[in-house]
């Protein structure tokens, strides 16, 4: 046999060659996602914008849970410094719940100095897709364009991807404080389920909250 036959690649060679490169794009993509959710959630942009979008998270008979006042006074931070005049509270509620996240989220702005008239309550949505639709609805109705979302840091790039794709013109400031940056771990473990769920969306328009378990809204 010539050297030429021996180095010839052969059907199965060419084989593992194309699962190989598959692969790599597929570490690239998940890689590259996951650098990006972590890349999002270091920003903390306060450009003025038309309205600031706090997204739901669970509220106990009207009061927010601990994950959920972190998102509402990292709101009122950016109202009180002038980024917007209107702070919009998203989020609906489960069947046996008598207040809505938005609603309990809207109500503890105003009990904080937020005056009625700067609040903003759409109660719709039991997912991140779901609720931002609804927002996007209420805000475009106004004529507002751009907006500021208030989440979470890892679900920040979701929910900006989101956004964007509904017709609004986002930037992202989360919050830093509350249970889910308290630890590496819990800071990891969020990071792979917005990878995840981001991925999902990207590929299929459809949300992934409870897919992946990532129980933001």
């Amino acid at each position: 046999m010539s050297t030429a036959e021996r180095t010839k690649p052969t059907r199965a060679n060419w084989v593992r060659r194309i699962v190989a490169g598959f692969l790599l794009v597929v570490v690239a993509v998940i890689g590259g996602t996951a650098f990006r959710v972590w890349q999002v959630a270091r920003e903390d942009v306060r450009d003025r914008a038309d309205v600031i979008v706090v997204l739901g998270a669970a509220q106990y008979n009207g009061r927010p849970s601990e994950i959920f006042q972190a998102r509402l006074a990292k709101a009122k931070t950016l109202y009180d410094q002038g980024v917007a005049k209107v702070i919009v509270t998203a989020g609906g509620k489960k069947a046996d719940d008598n207040y809505t996240e938005a609603h309990a989220g809207a109500q503890w702005l105003r009990k904080r100095g937020v005056p009625p008239s700067a609040t903003l309550p759409v109660g719709e949505g039991s997912d991140t897709l779901r609720s931002l639709r609804a927002v996007a609805e209420q805000v475009q109705k106004r004529g507002w364009k751009t907006a500021v979302l208030v989440s979470d840091p890892w679900h920040s790039f979701r929910a900006r991807v989101m956004a964007d794709d509904l017709g609004l013109d986002t930037w992202t400031s989360p919050t830093h404080r509350g249970p889910i940056v308290q630890t590496r771990e819990t800071q990891a473990r969020y990071i792979v389920r917005e990878t995840g769920a981001l991925l999902y969306y990207r590929l299929t328009k459809s949300p992934a909250d409870s897919l992946f378990g990532t129980g933001e809204v």
